[in-house]
């Protein structure tokens, strides 16, 4: 046996339906097997805060062995885990195929699983991972709903902190009246039938609850992009991927939601339809983790296939057929982070690429975890290891001091300009927000 794989990692399903994935008893037997394998072999140290605590653990005891480290201890390492994926696709060298069979996150995800099966997520928790109810909520009254998440609002940020756990200083993502998919029917876009693309491609934009209801703009500078080109496309939105009830374990309802959508999606794939995900850790779900989750569903298996990140989908339009004209230059260059979700896919740094694309554009990219997690991030306990982890990224963004900052994952962007705000250096760049790729691409196009 060789130390270490340099074969491409492979992942195997998620076998939840098998009675032994419940079993407490082998499953600590299983934490204990990785943490010692890791424990041994620390390649991971500087990815996230799991690791550090792990190692602390073991080194804490009086003979710095696993063996004398309490299982009730463990919960600390998996609650630092958000399941971003990196410690599997780019530093773990006994990954499958190796034969000591590691996939970390796979295993924090059991571990929240049995969790989340004996009651024990919290109620506050799993109602602000209901985006679907929350969003249609919040767009009755976005003025409202904005008014009381934001942070300089000392009163109803008290209250969620004490609610929910919700660090009172963790930046909120902004809601809409008009979701993306009500825009996009109102607001029709002039499809280019002089672009090389016309009539060769047609896109159906899976909205994702984050664009649908926090980030219309997003999906606008989709379409605007793509009717550039030439492509005509639909907005659809059956539902959530199912990414943050993945992150509390709760699987069960991540497979209904894939079955639900992958359903809804297939007639539109057989009509020609390529499915485009706005959201990298949506596309993440839809092409990989679903398939793991439910491996029995052809129609799941069918989705993963046709679907496309966003950034993806441009540069394949590049590849095969050619872009419009008109992209004009963006002064100043931009600092691109390569989302967590978006490595994950193992498809390489699309946003960088379809961003040098722009005549004479000064493309920096940042290949380092923002530390926010989903849903992780803006909790009491984990927001300020959140600007920890993620402090290098500011750091990197201020080093670079370009005119625009963008990140695929709109929660890691707005976390990043709030480690930059923490940085307190003078001389910073003047970046107050983050933009998506996208949005960047389509204002290059004179589009926005």
């Amino acid at each position: 046996m060789r130390e270490g794989s340099l074969e491409a990692p492979t992942r195997h399903k998620i076998d939840w339906k098998n009675p032994d994935f419940w079993d407490e008893a082998k499953l600590d037997a299983e934490l204990r097997r990785v943490f010692d394998i890791c424990h041994g072999c620390r390649r991971c140290f500087n990815l996230c805060d799991s690791f550090p605590k792990l190692f602390d653990l073991v080194d804490g005891t009086p003979g710095e062995v696993l063996e004398e480290v309490p299982s009730e201890s463990f919960k600390g390492v998996v609650d630092a885990c958000t399941l971003c994926d990196m410690c599997f696709l780019t530093k773990c060298p006994y990954v499958p195929p190796h034969e000591f069979n590691l996939d970390f996150p796979h295993l924090m995800l059991r571990y929240r699983a049995i969790e989340a099966k004996k009651g024990k997520v919290p109620f506050a928790e799993k109602e602000l991972t209901k985006t679907d109810r929350n969003g249609k909520l919040a767009a009755m009254a976005p003025g409202l709903a904005n008014w009381a998440s934001d942070t300089k609002n000392g009163l109803t940020r008290g209250l969620l902190d004490k609610a929910a756990g919700v660090h009172p200083e963790a930046a909120l993502p902004k809601f809409h009246g008009p979701t993306f998919a009500v825009r996009a029917k109102r607001e029709s876009v002039e499809i280019n039938g002089a672009a090389p693309a016309f009539g060769k491609r047609k896109a159906a934009l899976y909205a994702t609850c984050f664009v649908n209801y926090n980030n219309p703009a997003i999906g606008m500078a989709m379409r605007s992009v793509l009717a550039k080109n030439g492509i005509e496309s639909k907005v659809v939105y059956p539902k959530c991927c199912g990414m943050p009830q993945l992150e509390h374990g709760e699987i069960e309802k991540v497979a209904a939601n894939a079955r639900a959508v992958a359903a809804e999606m297939s007639p539109l794939i057989d009509e020609g339809y390529d499915i485009v995900a706005l959201i990298p850790s949506c596309a993440l779900m839809l092409k990989f983790e679903w398939p793991l989750i439910v491996p029995d569903d052809p129609l799941v298996a069918k989705l993963a296939k046709a679907t496309f990140d966003a950034s993806e989908y441009v540069v394949e339009i590049h590849k095969k057929h050619g872009l419009a004209p008109g992209l004009k230059e963006l002064d100043g260059g931009v600092s691109v982070h390569f989302a967590c979700h978006a490595r994950a896919q193992n498809m390489g740094p699309k946003a960088a690429e379809m961003l040098r694309l722009i005549p004479k554009i000064d493309v920096a990219i940042i290949e380092r975890c923002s530390g926010h997690g989903g849903s992780w991030g803006i909790m009491r306990n984990n927001f300020e290891t959140a600007l920890k982890v993620g402090k290098p990224v500011a750091r990197s963004v201020a080093k670079n001091a370009k005119t625009y900052l963008a990140s695929e994952c709109p929660l890691a962007g707005e976390h990043i300009v709030q480690g930059l705000e923490r940085l307190g250096e003078a001389d910073l760049p003047a970046i107050d927000h983050s933009s998506h790729p996208i949005e960047l691409f389509a204002k290059a196009y004179g589009l926005s």
